[in-house]
Order: structure tokens, then C-alpha cells, then sequence
């Protein structure tokens, strides 16, 4: 009895010592990116705290060469960009109608939570769009309690048609999220999605990392099965009735935007030097650590998926810029660059669309009346054609080239 106490003693002691271990090799890999950053100063140098750029390293599987170029980019788009100066007078009108706003609860784990309800689109602008998801996104990490770094998104699909479908939005948003807010979400719950939308995700999944497309979760209310998913979520007094909850309450402009400006005084103060908890940012292992080991790579990855580990698309991009490359730094330039459109132009943005949602509906319209051995004959096709006809940019990878992640 003795005997076996002293064992299990002794087993617990090693799986501390090399947990320990493990974190401080993670702890030294953070030294090494803060060492190839050189000196920073002002809201660079609080942006990379502990936290901040572990999150990075674990989107580049640990490797501290990748991770320290996708955290420069960064910090160069945050420095035009300027995401924590947008305020809510300057996207106000996108918010009119509550297609994205933040709810004043969180889920069981102390994530904010963004609730989006894409048919409430009301404006045809992609950089205003891109603009108010950065502004609520910055917003969501505000709120965020001590401890937790990670969100949820809740995709309510009432109402979804076709006309609010677009691949370009869809990209651009993939390309800011997933190369600028690294492991920022933790989960996205797409709601009573229609069928026809199974369709456009072939479409539009490429655009996102292996890692991003395993958090996306499809609930549907006359499941059980997934019913379960948001009781284990959610707070069912809390979540709002749209999403199977039971909470009354709905979206109100004049309220969120109370809660909105109420929040803008407060986010130069989280920016400030003065704010410890920003510059402090504890690395969590319990966020992250369970799972790397400690050569830097998931332990989560099959052996084919370490065999297919290539540089993400993302970085084959860094070394040859492309026209795509060149339409992205215009969506992203400061707001003094003044009303600059994409390379596309107002009029091409809406007449690739248009092309698109044509391309998609046919597709749909084929889908009715097709056996399922045709339906995996045209995703392979329409897998196909997404990947030679979509301009990669920045953070987005091919699919099955998942050897690293900058989810979001």
C-alpha cells in the first residue's frame, strides 16, 4: 500500500516536472520572438505581451522564424490600420441594424460572445464591413475577464438568402481575422444554416485553416443532438430565444450603442502603459499548452498531417507579392487614404458577386436533383475551382495543408 502510494507519487511528480519543463521551453521560444523583434516601443511593445505572442507562435505550430514574420505583419497593419482608434461614431451606421454586435453575457467558459445575422446586411461596402467586424472584434477582447483570451461567435441564418452571400467579403474577412487575431476564437455556431448554404461552405472553407474549420460547429433546433452543444455552452436564462435560449431579450440600437460608447472611453486606457494587466498578459498553459509538445508541433496531428506540412499559402504570398497581395493593402490602408477602393472598383466587387452568387445558385440548382456520388464529384470541382481561381492573401491556406494555423 506503502509501496503503491510512493508509486503513484512519483508519477504525478514526473508529469509535473515535464509540464514544467514544457513550459518553460514555450517560455524561451516567446524570449526568441521578442528577441527577433527587437526593440519596440508604444502600443507594439504592450501588444506583444506573453500571451499575445504565444498565441502566434501556436498559430505557426511553434515555430519562432514564422510566427515572429506573421506577428511583424501584424503589428504593421495595426500601426496603419489602427483598430483600437476605430470608434463607434466612425461605424455606427453599419451597426443600425444588429448584423454584428456584442451580447452583454458570456458562455460558461467567461468568452464574449458576437452574435452576426448575416441577412441583417445593410450596407454594400466591403471595407466598411471588414472595418465595423475589426471595431467589434477589438470590442469583444475589451470585455474579455481576467484569464480568457478566446470568443465565441453565434450566426443566427434567418432570414439568409443568396443575394447575402459574397466570396469577397468572405475572404477579406478570413484574411484579417485569421492572419491578425490568431486563436481569438474559440468557437463559431452556425444556427439553422439553410441547406442551400452547405453548398457556398464548400466554397468558401478553402479560404480557412484546417484548425479554424474544425471550430465552426452547424446547429440546428429540431436537433437533439446538437441542442446539446448550446446547453453545454450557454447559460439557457442568458442566450436569447433565437438561438433555443430563454432569455427575451432582443437587439436595440439606442442600447448598444450606449454600451458601445460607454466602451470607447475605456479603450485608451486599456492601451495606455498604465494598464499592468495589458502589459503583464500572463501565457496560460491551461489556454494552450495542452496542446503542443515541446518540439513545437500538434499532438493533435496524424502523421499524414505532419508529412503534408508545407509553408501556408500565407507565406508563399510574403515572398511573391501578387496582384491580390496589392488589392489587400488597399482594403487595409488607413482611413486617411479616404474613400481608396479596392483594385476590383466598387462596380468589379459587384460584378464578381454577382458572377459568384450565379456560379453558386446554379450549383444549388444541380445539388436538388444530383445523386450523392454527383454532389462529391462537384465539390472536388468546386474545391478546384476556388483554388485556382481565388487570389490567396495573407493568413488564408490551401485546404489539406493544414501544417499550421493563424486562426483567429
Amino acid at each position: 500500500m506503502q509501496n503503491g502510494t510512493m508509486s503513484s507519487g512519483s508519477g504525478a511528480n514526473d508529469g509535473h516536472a515535464e509540464q514544467s519543463a514544457l513550459y518553460q521551453q514555450q517560455l524561451s521560444k516567446i524570449g526568441e520572438v521578442r528577441a527577433s523583434l527587437g526593440q519596440l516601443s508604444g502600443k507594439s511593445a504592450l501588444y506583444c505581451s506573453n500571451g499575445s505572442v504565444a498565441r502566434y507562435l501556436v498559430a505557426r505550430n511553434w515555430d519562432v522564424k514564422r510566427a515572429t514574420k506573421m506577428l511583424k505583419k501584424t503589428l504593421k497593419w495595426r500601426s496603419e490600420y489602427k483598430p483600437d482608434e476605430i470608434r463607434w461614431d466612425d461605424i455606427s451606421d453599419e451597426a443600425a441594424t444588429g448584423k454584428i454586435y456584442r451580447s452583454d453575457y458570456f458562455d460558461k467558459s467567461g468568452r464574449s460572445i458576437l452574435v452576426m445575422r448575416p441577412a441583417c446586411q445593410n450596407t454594400k461596402k466591403a471595407e466598411g464591413q471588414v472595418k465595423y467586424l475589426v471595431y467589434c472584434m477589438e470590442n469583444a477582447i475589451l470585455n474579455l475577464p481576467p484569464g480568457q483570451d478566446q470568443m465565441v461567435w453565434l450566426i443566427d441564418f434567418a432570414g439568409f438568402t443568396l443575394h447575402n452571400i459574397s466570396l469577397h467579403v468572405t475572404k477579406l474577412t478570413a484574411d484579417v481575422l485569421q492572419g491578425h487575431y490568431p486563436e481569438r476564437l474559440g468557437v463559431a455556431i452556425l444556427y439553422n444554416a439553410p441547406r442551400f448554404f452547405e453548398n457556398f461552405w464548400k466554397l468558401a472553407s478553402p479560404l480557412l485553416e484546417k484548425k479554424t474549420k474544425n471550430k465552426v460547429k452547424f446547429v440546428y433546433s429540431d436537433s437533439p443532438e446538437t441542442d446539446k452543444i448550446m446547453e453545454d455552452l450557454f447559460n439557457m436564462d442568458e442566450l436569447e430565444c433565437a438561438f433555443g435560449g430563454r432569455s427575451p431579450a432582443t437587439f436595440n440600437i439606442n442600447d448598444y450603442a450606449a454600451r458601445m460608447r460607454e466602451d470607447d472611453t475605456k479603450m485608451p486606457l486599456f492601451w495606455s502603459p498604465e494598464n499592468p494587466a495589458l502589459a503583464s498578459e500572463p501565457y496560460l498553459m491551461n489556454n494552450h499548452g495542452s496542446q503542443q509538445c515541446s518540439l513545437g508541433l500538434k499532438t493533435e496531428e496524424t502523421a499524414s498531417d505532419k508529412g503534408e506540412e508545407t509553408e501556408t499559402t500565407s507565406d508563399k504570398v510574403e515572398e511573391t507579392e501578387t496582384a491580390s497581395d496589392k488589392r489587400e493593402e488597399t482594403v487595409t490602408a488607413p482611413e486617411n487614404s479616404g474613400e481608396t477602393k479596392t483594385a476590383l472598383g466598387e462596380s468589379g466587387e459587384a460584378e464578381t458577386d454577382s458572377v459568384k452568387r450565379e456560379e453558386i445558385k446554379t450549383g444549388f440548382e444541380k445539388g436538388e436533383t444530383e445523386t450523392g456520388a454527383e454532389k462529391k464529384e462537384e465539390t472536388k470541382t468546386e474545391s478546384s475551382t476556388v483554388k485556382l481561381t481565388s487570389s490567396p492573401g495573407e493568413g488564408v491556406a490551401s485546404p489539406d495543408k493544414s501544417g499550421s494555423s493563424s486562426d483567429p
